[in-house]
């Protein structure tokens, strides 16, 4: 459980009702979402939502980033840090982390996901429902492993990378930086060039730009 018991979640997107989920399953009983696209007496299950929030936190309270764009979560938590707000984390009391394991600050890992003995979990990264990083992999910052997604022993994802739905990752594959794998992709090979790839076994469809 977590040591805080109230969060601020900055969105209000959908990734960030899953956040407000898992927080209240680990035991938080304030929630204050903020975005700058909400409207007026917004609200998920009762924790209101606001455009903005600033000054300090109020004592017990942490932040976590709630997009699940990588490049948005990286803008959150600079944010986060430049406000001098605590960063927290987020696992899910339903989530099994193994031995040696070791997850950095602003990442979420959600429920029934699983993360292996010896992995690695970068700052600011999304483990998604039910996500899979097996054993001693290697998980850079500001990923997104999507729901039902599998990394497999001893791989490495570089930052920023994406990962969908149902996406696959046999043993002991590099996924470079800034690489997308579309939903049900199967990487069989290492992959180094960014951009985006699909199918199974996944090729590029689109460079990065």
């Amino acid at each position: 459980m977590q040591a805080s018991k109230s969060l601020l979640i900055l969105g209000f997107g959908g990734h960030a009702r899953s956040v407000a989920d898992v927080a209240l399953a680990a035991g938080f009983s304030s929630l204050l979402f903020v975005d700058s696209k909400v409207h007026d007496d917004e609200h998920f299950l009762g924790h209101p939502a606001q455009r903005s929030f600033s000054g300090a936190l109020p004592q017990g309270w942490s932040c976590l980033p709630a997009a699940g764009n990588n490049q948005l979560r990286r803008m959150q938590i600079a944010a986060i840090k430049t406000a001098g707000w605590e960063l927290a984390t987020l696992i899910a009391p339903t989530a099994t982390i193994g031995a040696g394991a070791t997850i950095a600050a602003g990442c979420f890992v959600a429920h029934h996901a699983h993360v292996g003995p010896a992995a690695s979990i970068g700052v600011g990264t999304i483990i998604n429902t039910a996500g899979v990083i097996e054993h001693e992999c290697s998980i850079g910052d500001y990923v997104h492993v999507s729901v039902n997604s599998t990394v497999a022993g001893r791989s490495r994802l570089g930052d920023s990378v994406f990962l969908g739905t149902g996406a696959t990752v046999i043993d002991n594959i590099t996924v470079g930086a800034n690489i997308t794998i579309g939903a049900g992709g199967v990487v069989v090979k290492s992959i180094n060039e960014p951009g985006t790839y699909i199918g199974a076994p996944a090729r590029m469809i689109k460079a990065f730009t």
